[in-house]
């Protein structure tokens, strides 16, 4: 039998951070999405929505490496594209983790993707601080895959067997034991869903047959999930002890809604693959039904965590995430001055909490600096949240204000560059130009 818990605030909270992999800000319901997402959108109302929420990166292993460290993706090394099968990098071991800076008042495990290294000393993820693991190693469409199973203390790493369709329901049948077994002590979660990432292996629960096909029944199967585990931390007594976070690790790729948001997934700095879902959710220690549009990144998680803990921020570290509790408990205004998006390790756009100033675009297969057409791109995403009009001529100070920030970050995140091109992407890219001539 569970032990019921008093007061909210009695202990530190439990935290389970809940990462979908390419959901898009249009993909649910409290955004505007048309695919039946009842129980996000419940959560929405319960909670906080962070309106203006940006992942770490456009593409997913720069942007659960800044989630996890609270640092832009280039400091990590994991700022050039995302981990291949034959690629030996991975999160450093010296980089902070959210699991690191929570021990030992905290148990913590990972269950699902991890894509921050297969070889080497950055595999498996208890070598990050995480006393267990349960999940695959990068994106369910790249092949071999497997499961693995970790634990801290242990060099075992136990493989078997996957099975598509049944990969969420896994990773939850995990997160959920260990809620279990850990309930009467503080305990973190990443819940890193590998879903609604292309291809999509609908569970057979899950109706493929609807206007969204087989992509609206993984998104479906997502919010079942958390259906499933409002409910289990309910039954357990430990709602009001337990904060929520859901979120994505960036926008759509192929399939799945933006919304109104401008591109993709990896589509350079505009909103459509880097501002995706935030709820944060919590009864009795979170306001219920409030929208925030104070801009802020999965890089704040890790700050914001510890300090809702009580404990501190790692020493000897450069953050660049920022604490949002005043954020989302009082809806204050944001703490960072402006958010630095890269492309790549290459930082080509600047969002304050009005502006946008974007430096380049894709064209014809090529990122093209939009100044050598003597064309600037400054948005107010107040008037024009969809980034179709640029506002430079009007706003020459402005834009002039922002295009010397963006020259300042190029200036502090370039001696972090990799020195050459991973010998994976160089080979790819001689093939590329291989099959072009």
């Amino acid at each position: 039998m569970s032990q019921q818990r008093g007061a909210a605030g009695a202990r530190p909270p439990n935290f389970v951070v809940v990462l979908c992999d390419d959901l898009g800000w249009g993909d649910i319901g409290v955004c505007g999405g048309r695919i039946p997402t009842p129980t996000i959108d419940r959560m929405a109302a319960e909670g906080v929505l962070l309106t203006d929420y940006y992942a770490p990166a456009n593409i997913c292993s720069p942007s659960r490496a800044g989630l996890l460290t609270g640092r832009y993706p280039v400091r990590t090394g994991l700022g050039f594209e995302v981990i291949m099968q034959q690629d030996d990098r991975g999160l450093p071991l010296s980089e902070p983790t959210i699991a690191k800076a929570l021990k030992p008042a905290y148990a913590s495990a990972l269950f699902g993707k991890w894509h921050l290294g297969h070889r080497g000393e950055a595999w498996p993820p208890t070598r990050h601080g995480f006393d267990t693991f349960f999940g695959i190693p990068y994106s369910h469409d790249m092949k071999p895959l497997a499961y693995f199973e970790a634990h801290a203390g242990s060099d075992d790493v136990v493989e078997s067997a996957v099975d598509l369709p049944q990969l969420q329901q896994r990773f939850y049948a995990h997160a959920e034991r260990f809620i279990e077994v850990n309930r009467e002590r503080p305990f973190f979660v990443e819940l890193a869903l590998s879903s609604p990432h292309l291809p999509p292996y609908p569970h057979p629960d899950f109706d493929a047959r609807g206007f969204a096909g087989p992509y609206g029944a993984v998104v479906e199967e997502i919010d079942s999930i958390m259906a499933r585990l409002l409910a289990k931390l309910a039954e357990l007594g430990l709602a009001e002890d337990t904060i929520v976070v859901f979120t994505s690790d960036n926008g759509p790729w192929f399939e799945g809604s933006p919304g109104w948001l401008r591109e993709r997934k990896g589509g350079g700095a505009y909103d459509g693959g880097y501002r995706v879902p935030c709820i944060v959710w919590g009864p009795g220690r979170i306001p219920a039904g409030r929208r925030h549009d104070a801009i802020c990144m999965g890089i704040d998680v890790l700050p914001t965590l510890l300090a809702l803990s009580g404990l501190p921020a790692p020493a000897g570290v450069a953050l660049d995430g920022r604490d949002l509790t005043e954020v989302i408990m009082r809806g204050a205004p944001s703490p960072h001055e402006h958010l630095v998006l890269f492309d790549n390790e290459d930082p080509i756009g600047i969002r304050t909490q009005r502006w946008k100033y974007i430096a380049s675009a894709y064209y014809r297969g090529a990122r093209l600096p939009t100044a050598l057409l003597g064309y600037e791109q400054l948005y107010d995403l107040a008037a024009d949240p969809s980034e179709n009009y640029s506002v430079a001529s009007v706003h020459p100070q402005v834009a002039a204000d922002l295009r010397d920030r963006l020259a300042a970050a190029k200036a502090e995140f370039a001696p972090y560059r990799l020195k050459e091109v991973p010998p994976y992407f160089k080979a790819m890219r001689a093939r590329l130009r291989q099959l072009q001539d």
